[in-house]
């Protein structure tokens, strides 16, 4: 059965608005947190008495004056981010922010980002927001704000220069691979409501599933949407598209949810790490929303954290074949350890691993099926093609009312031109159906 806790999934970077850190890793909120104490080593009192040193001069030397309550949270600050790119120090309006956005509505542009060489990094565009509608895409590497370079810039700093009043515009510079010359991209904020999961039905039998981000409701809307898709399949579906794109995780529980509701038992996710309660374990339980028809997971270098668990989850127990692009990496989890003043720490306290005990920390969930990312044009149509049956005046209709072969061959091929890796997911479904027949 599912151990249920208060666990998330924090983000790879920070989300850009009034929200940070929704997915990317592992996070349990814990009160009380008792210190703990290290006795194998003695304090390192030359190191201490040197920072002391330093903190003196600047406080005396400097050319403006500097706050000691300034001066001791950047010190925080870089003895955390000099950990790795993940552990982090929340002031209280960060960790406030933190965890409003779990609920699937905040403020911004609609990025998840990082930081890269000294600029932002874009993990993933959120489905439907500013920034995804204005054209930023999976790896967009961010130097400007406005007109500030955002070289030298903490993270913190440059997400608080992006946040802004909803309506109002910013502009971002962007360098892109495979583009000579930088973007510039005007976005304008606004109120981010995501909807987590969305379906369709690709053609009779077939449906379609999209995850952008896991949020606490994720788990039942993927159950409504799967009920949804089944009524109007009118019975059991033959086969599903799960697309995880540009999904950049979200809370854990949900990631375990979505994972639980196609695989009937064993291991979905477990961590690791040196202290006891880092040490977590998610088994599935006896039951399969899809009756065992067979699944396609979509993903992308923009797929990361929770979107790697299901991914890892359904690909070692053989549940589901997985297409498209390695995904992102991130393997690692954090723990927010709140601290006086509403305050609190994000600290990396394990790595999670898939079923089989891959650790995909840096290295990401490897497709089953990998796909090139191409751009489908159409040839040059010729002034002649072959003349048919249905070209010639006056011909008989088939009579049973239903939709020609050609039609149905014409709406697959918009879907091809529109959408590639969705195409051939929804041919391996066919394929595995008949195959199975």
């Amino acid at each position: 059965m599912l151990k249920k806790k208060n666990i998330f999934i924090l983000s790879l970077g920070i989300m850009l608005g009034v929200f940070m850190g929704i997915c990317g890793s592992v996070f349990a909120e814990r009160d009380n947190v008792e210190p703990v104490a290290d006795t194998a080593e003695a304090l390192p009192y030359e190191d201490l008495r040197t920072f002391t040193e330093i903190f003196g001069r600047i406080k005396r030397d400097y050319v403006e004056p500097v706050s000691d309550k300034k001066l001791l949270e950047d010190a925080i600050r870089g003895m955390l981010s000099g950990l790795d790119p993940h552990s982090a120090y929340l002031i209280a309006e960060e960790y406030q922010e933190l965890k409003e956005g779990t609920t699937g509505q905040f403020g911004g542009l609609g990025i998840e980002v990082t930081m890269e060489n000294g600029f932002v990094k874009v993990v993933s565009p959120i489905d439907d927001t500013p920034a995804q509608r204005a054209g930023i895409k999976t790896g967009d590497l961010i130097v400007r704000l406005d007109d500030q370079p955002v070289k030298g810039m903490t993270l913190a700093e440059a997400v608080k220069l992006m946040r802004g009043e909803p309506g109002s515009t910013i502009l971002l510079t962007v360098v892109r691979e495979g583009v000579e010359a930088p973007l510039k991209i005007s976005i304008t904020r606004d109120i981010i409501k995501v909807k987590s999961v969305k379906n369709r039905m690709l053609e009779k039998g077939y449906g379609y599933v999209r995850i952008s981000s896991f949020q606490s409701g994720t788990g039942e809307s993927l159950k409504e949407a799967l009920a949804a898709l089944k009524k109007e399949n009118a019975g059991n579906l033959k086969g599903l598209v799960l697309d995880l794109r540009n999904n950049p995780g979200g809370v854990l529980n949900a990631a375990v949810e979505v994972s639980d509701a196609f695989i009937k038992s064993g291991l979905i996710v477990y961590t690791e790490g040196r202290i006891e309660n880092s040490e977590m374990r998610f088994n599935a339980a006896a039951d399969d929303l899809l009756d065992g028809a067979p699944i396609v997971v979509l993903i992308n270098a923009g797929s990361a954290s929770a979107s790697e668990i299901v991914a890892g989850a359904l690909q070692d127990q053989k549940r589901a074949v997985i297409m498209g692009e390695k995904s992102f990496g991130k393997g690692s989890v954090q723990t927010i350890l709140p601290t006086s003043g509403g305050s609190a720490v994000k600290l990396t306290t394990a790595r999670y691993y898939t079923p089989s005990g891959r650790s995909i920390q840096a290295e990401g969930i490897e497709p089953d099926i990998a796909l090139a990312r191409v751009k489908l044009e159409e040839l040059e149509k010729s002034e002649f093609k072959p003349v048919k049956e249905a070209d010639l005046s006056h011909h008989l209709q088939n009579g049973k009312g239903k939709e020609s072969k050609e039609a149905a061959q014409e709406k697959e091929k918009e879907a091809l031109e529109k959408d590639y890796p969705l195409y051939q997911a929804l041919t391996l479904l066919k394929g595995i159906s008949i195959m199975k027949k």
